[in-house]
Protein backbone atom coordinates (compact mmCIF):
# COMPACT_ATOMS: atom_id res chain seq x y z
CA UNK A 1 0.00 0.00 0.00
CA UNK A 2 2.89 2.45 0.65
CA UNK A 3 4.30 1.79 -3.05
CA UNK A 4 0.80 2.56 -4.00
CA UNK A 5 0.64 5.49 -2.33
CA UNK A 6 3.67 7.16 -2.98
CA UNK A 7 2.63 7.14 -6.89
CA UNK A 8 0.11 10.29 -6.01
CA UNK A 9 0.49 13.91 -4.82
CA UNK A 10 0.79 14.61 -1.80
CA UNK A 11 -2.75 16.22 -1.52
CA UNK A 12 -4.30 13.06 -2.68
CA UNK A 13 -2.51 11.12 -0.65
CA UNK A 14 -4.15 12.67 1.97
CA UNK A 15 -7.46 12.50 0.62
CA UNK A 16 -7.32 9.14 0.48
CA UNK A 17 -5.59 8.21 3.84
CA UNK A 18 -8.98 10.17 5.30
CA UNK A 19 -11.16 8.82 3.71
CA UNK A 20 -10.12 5.21 4.83
CA UNK A 21 -10.20 7.25 8.51
CA UNK A 22 -13.98 8.15 7.43
CA UNK A 23 -14.47 4.64 6.00
CA UNK A 24 -13.83 3.21 9.63
CA UNK A 25 -16.29 5.91 11.11
CA UNK A 26 -18.73 4.60 8.90
CA UNK A 27 -17.96 1.34 9.99
CA UNK A 28 -18.38 2.05 13.50
CA UNK A 29 -21.51 3.63 13.31
CA UNK A 30 -23.05 0.55 11.51
CA UNK A 31 -23.47 -0.71 14.71
CA UNK A 32 -26.40 0.66 14.84
CA UNK A 33 -27.88 -1.82 12.42
CA UNK A 34 -27.10 -4.54 15.30
CA UNK A 35 -27.19 -3.06 18.77
CA UNK A 36 -29.81 -0.41 20.17
CA UNK A 37 -27.57 -0.17 23.07
CA UNK A 38 -23.55 -0.27 23.85
CA UNK A 39 -22.02 -1.31 27.21
CA UNK A 40 -20.78 1.35 28.96
CA UNK A 41 -17.54 -0.27 30.29
CA UNK A 42 -17.25 -1.18 26.33
CA UNK A 43 -17.39 2.21 25.68
CA UNK A 44 -15.22 3.42 28.12
CA UNK A 45 -12.57 1.04 26.67
CA UNK A 46 -13.24 2.10 23.44
CA UNK A 47 -12.50 5.90 24.32
CA UNK A 48 -9.49 5.42 26.30
CA UNK A 49 -7.98 3.39 23.41
CA UNK A 50 -8.65 6.19 21.22
CA UNK A 51 -7.94 8.34 23.96
CA UNK A 52 -4.38 6.52 23.54
CA UNK A 53 -3.55 6.21 20.35
CA UNK A 54 -4.37 10.09 19.99
CA UNK A 55 -1.49 10.79 22.45
CA UNK A 56 1.04 8.09 21.18
CA UNK A 57 0.48 9.66 17.88
CA UNK A 58 0.67 13.32 18.44
CA UNK A 59 4.35 12.77 19.74
CA UNK A 60 6.00 10.19 17.53
CA UNK A 61 4.10 10.77 14.38
CA UNK A 62 3.74 14.97 14.87
CA UNK A 63 6.12 16.83 17.68
CA UNK A 64 8.99 14.19 17.10
CA UNK A 65 9.27 15.05 13.49
CA UNK A 66 8.32 18.68 14.01
CA UNK A 67 11.13 19.29 16.41
CA UNK A 68 13.67 17.17 13.94
CA UNK A 69 11.98 19.69 11.10
CA UNK A 70 12.59 22.76 12.43
CA UNK A 71 16.27 21.64 13.10
CA UNK A 72 16.55 21.01 9.83
CA UNK A 73 15.33 24.15 8.50
CA UNK A 74 17.47 26.72 10.78
CA UNK A 75 14.88 27.26 13.71
CA UNK A 76 14.81 27.38 16.53
CA UNK A 77 13.49 23.95 17.76
CA UNK A 78 11.98 24.14 20.78
CA UNK A 79 10.29 27.54 20.53
CA UNK A 80 8.59 26.21 16.47
CA UNK A 81 7.60 23.52 18.49
CA UNK A 82 6.18 25.28 21.64
CA UNK A 83 4.56 28.15 19.34
CA UNK A 84 2.73 25.51 16.80
CA UNK A 85 1.41 23.16 20.22
CA UNK A 86 -0.27 25.99 21.74
CA UNK A 87 -1.64 27.29 18.66
CA UNK A 88 -3.59 24.23 18.03
CA UNK A 89 -4.73 23.90 21.27
CA UNK A 90 -5.74 27.59 21.39
CA UNK A 91 -7.28 27.05 18.02
CA UNK A 92 -9.87 24.02 19.39
CA UNK A 93 -10.33 26.34 22.53
CA UNK A 94 -11.97 28.81 20.49
CA UNK A 95 -13.93 26.32 18.25
CA UNK A 96 -15.02 25.11 21.66
CA UNK A 97 -16.24 28.48 22.47
CA UNK A 98 -18.33 29.01 19.10
CA UNK A 99 -19.74 25.86 17.74
CA UNK A 100 -22.87 24.15 19.37
CA UNK A 101 -22.33 20.94 20.72
CA UNK A 102 -23.06 18.51 23.41
CA UNK A 103 -20.80 16.01 24.58
CA UNK A 104 -22.25 12.57 25.34
CA UNK A 105 -23.99 11.64 28.49
CA UNK A 106 -25.09 14.82 28.86
CA UNK A 107 -28.27 17.25 29.18
CA UNK A 108 -29.28 19.86 26.68
CA UNK A 109 -28.85 22.25 29.19
CA UNK A 110 -25.08 21.52 29.37
CA UNK A 111 -24.44 22.29 25.74
CA UNK A 112 -21.44 23.98 24.90
CA UNK A 113 -20.66 27.00 22.45
CA UNK A 114 -22.73 29.53 20.92
CA UNK A 115 -26.65 28.93 22.77
CA UNK A 116 -28.34 27.65 19.22
CA UNK A 117 -32.47 25.32 19.38
CA UNK A 118 -30.48 23.14 17.62
CA UNK A 119 -31.78 19.07 18.05
CA UNK A 120 -29.82 17.24 20.32
CA UNK A 121 -28.58 14.77 17.15
CA UNK A 122 -27.35 17.80 15.40
CA UNK A 123 -25.41 18.93 18.53
CA UNK A 124 -24.07 15.41 19.60
CA UNK A 125 -22.68 15.35 15.81
CA UNK A 126 -20.79 18.44 16.39
CA UNK A 127 -19.36 17.51 19.50
CA UNK A 128 -17.78 14.49 18.06
CA UNK A 129 -16.85 16.64 14.23
CA UNK A 130 -14.99 19.40 15.95
CA UNK A 131 -12.24 16.69 16.96
CA UNK A 132 -12.32 15.20 13.91
CA UNK A 133 -11.09 18.32 12.80
CA UNK A 134 -7.16 17.94 14.29
CA UNK A 135 -7.26 14.07 13.23
CA UNK A 136 -7.72 15.17 9.32
CA UNK A 137 -5.56 18.08 10.13
CA UNK A 138 -2.77 15.56 11.27
CA UNK A 139 -3.29 13.13 8.67
CA UNK A 140 -3.13 15.64 5.66
CA UNK A 141 0.43 17.45 7.28
CA UNK A 142 2.11 13.78 8.02
CA UNK A 143 1.19 13.18 3.81
CA UNK A 144 2.37 16.59 2.90
CA UNK A 145 5.53 16.52 4.95
CA UNK A 146 6.65 13.42 2.77
CA UNK A 147 7.05 15.35 -0.33
CA UNK A 148 10.32 17.09 0.99
CA UNK A 149 11.97 14.66 0.99
CA UNK A 150 13.37 15.02 4.99
CA UNK A 151 14.03 12.22 7.15
CA UNK A 152 12.40 12.65 9.71
CA UNK A 153 9.05 12.48 7.66
CA UNK A 154 7.96 9.18 5.58
CA UNK A 155 5.55 7.32 3.92
CA UNK A 156 5.60 4.70 6.53
CA UNK A 157 4.94 7.01 9.53
CA UNK A 158 1.78 9.15 7.70
CA UNK A 159 0.12 5.39 6.35
CA UNK A 160 0.94 4.46 10.22
CA UNK A 161 -0.79 7.53 11.59
CA UNK A 162 -3.79 7.35 8.81
CA UNK A 163 -4.60 3.62 10.17
CA UNK A 164 -4.53 4.42 13.84
CA UNK A 165 -6.58 7.72 13.52
CA UNK A 166 -8.82 5.08 11.21
CA UNK A 167 -8.80 2.40 14.42
CA UNK A 168 -10.14 5.14 16.96
CA UNK A 169 -11.99 6.78 14.76
CA UNK A 170 -14.83 3.24 14.80
CA UNK A 171 -15.53 3.43 18.70
CA UNK A 172 -16.36 7.38 17.40
CA UNK A 173 -18.73 6.66 15.16
CA UNK A 174 -20.58 4.23 17.07
CA UNK A 175 -20.47 6.35 20.12
CA UNK A 176 -22.55 8.97 17.69
CA UNK A 177 -24.85 6.28 15.87
CA UNK A 178 -26.00 3.84 18.52
CA UNK A 179 -27.28 6.69 21.22
CA UNK A 180 -29.15 8.27 18.89
CA UNK A 181 -31.09 4.86 18.22
CA UNK A 182 -31.86 5.08 21.88
CA UNK A 183 -33.55 8.40 21.45
CA UNK A 184 -35.82 7.19 18.64
CA UNK A 185 -34.10 7.92 15.65
CA UNK A 186 -34.56 5.37 12.97
CA UNK A 187 -31.70 2.85 11.99
CA UNK A 188 -30.81 4.34 9.04
CA UNK A 189 -30.72 8.11 10.30
CA UNK A 190 -28.55 7.08 13.42
CA UNK A 191 -26.18 5.74 11.06
CA UNK A 192 -26.10 9.06 8.38
CA UNK A 193 -25.36 11.12 11.74
CA UNK A 194 -22.77 8.73 12.98
CA UNK A 195 -20.84 8.66 9.56
CA UNK A 196 -21.32 12.01 9.02
CA UNK A 197 -19.09 13.11 11.88
CA UNK A 198 -15.99 12.15 10.05
CA UNK A 199 -16.37 13.37 6.56
CA UNK A 200 -14.61 16.66 8.14
CA UNK A 201 -11.31 15.03 8.54
CA UNK A 202 -10.87 14.50 4.56
CA UNK A 203 -11.40 18.18 3.89
CA UNK A 204 -8.95 19.22 6.50
CA UNK A 205 -6.68 16.58 5.14
CA UNK A 206 -6.94 18.31 2.11
CA UNK A 207 -6.42 21.99 3.32
CA UNK A 208 -3.26 20.60 5.85
CA UNK A 209 -1.49 18.99 2.94
CA UNK A 210 -1.85 21.91 0.55
CA UNK A 211 -1.16 24.44 2.98
CA UNK A 212 2.21 23.07 4.43
CA UNK A 213 3.44 21.94 0.36
CA UNK A 214 3.07 25.63 -0.60
CA UNK A 215 4.83 26.90 2.45
CA UNK A 216 7.90 24.84 3.91
CA UNK A 217 8.37 26.70 6.81
CA UNK A 218 5.18 26.04 7.99
CA UNK A 219 5.44 22.14 8.15
CA UNK A 220 7.05 22.25 11.66
CA UNK A 221 4.37 24.65 12.94
CA UNK A 222 1.90 22.93 11.36
CA UNK A 223 2.85 19.05 12.66
CA UNK A 224 3.19 20.82 16.20
CA UNK A 225 -0.17 22.49 15.50
CA UNK A 226 -2.19 19.24 14.85
CA UNK A 227 -0.22 17.75 18.32
CA UNK A 228 -1.34 20.28 20.15
CA UNK A 229 -4.95 20.14 19.16
CA UNK A 230 -5.14 16.57 19.28
CA UNK A 231 -3.96 16.66 22.95
CA UNK A 232 -6.49 19.52 23.45
CA UNK A 233 -9.34 16.84 22.10
CA UNK A 234 -8.00 13.84 24.49
CA UNK A 235 -7.97 16.21 27.67
CA UNK A 236 -11.21 17.94 27.09
CA UNK A 237 -13.30 15.60 25.21
CA UNK A 238 -12.09 11.78 25.92
CA UNK A 239 -10.89 11.35 28.89
CA UNK A 240 -13.75 12.84 30.68
CA UNK A 241 -16.55 10.89 28.86
CA UNK A 242 -14.28 7.71 29.24
CA UNK A 243 -14.53 8.01 32.99
CA UNK A 244 -17.83 10.38 33.55
CA UNK A 245 -20.20 7.41 34.95
CA UNK A 246 -18.52 6.98 39.01
CA UNK A 247 -20.70 3.42 39.21
CA UNK A 248 -18.42 2.27 36.53
CA UNK A 249 -14.45 1.22 37.12
CA UNK A 250 -11.97 3.30 35.44
CA UNK A 251 -9.82 0.55 34.80
CA UNK A 252 -10.79 0.06 32.01
CA UNK A 253 -10.82 3.10 30.61
CA UNK A 254 -7.46 3.02 31.60
CA UNK A 255 -6.13 -0.10 30.36
CA UNK A 256 -7.93 0.94 26.71
CA UNK A 257 -5.95 4.16 26.93
CA UNK A 258 -2.67 2.41 27.58
CA UNK A 259 -3.56 -0.70 24.54
CA UNK A 260 -4.53 2.43 22.27
CA UNK A 261 -0.80 4.40 22.79
CA UNK A 262 0.93 1.05 22.52
CA UNK A 263 -0.57 0.14 19.46
CA UNK A 264 0.17 3.70 17.21
CA UNK A 265 3.65 2.95 19.03
CA UNK A 266 4.02 -0.37 17.56
CA UNK A 267 2.63 1.29 14.11
CA UNK A 268 4.83 4.26 14.14
CA UNK A 269 7.83 2.74 14.94
CA UNK A 270 7.13 -0.52 12.68
CA UNK A 271 6.09 1.64 9.41
CA UNK A 272 7.82 4.79 10.46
Amino acid sequence: MITWLAQFHPVLQALLGTLFTWGVTALGAALVFFFKRINKKALNAMLGFAAGVMIAASYWSLLAPSIEMATDLGQTAWLTAVVGFLGGGLFLLLVDKVLPHLHLGLEMEQAEGVRTNWQRSVLLVLAITLHNIPEGLAVGVAFGAVAYGLPSATMGGAVALAIGIGLQNFPEGAAVSVPLRREGFSRRKAFLYGQASGLVEPLAAVIGAYAVTMIRPLLPYALAFAAGAMIYVVVEELIPEAQQDAGIKTDVATVGCLLGFALMMILDVALG
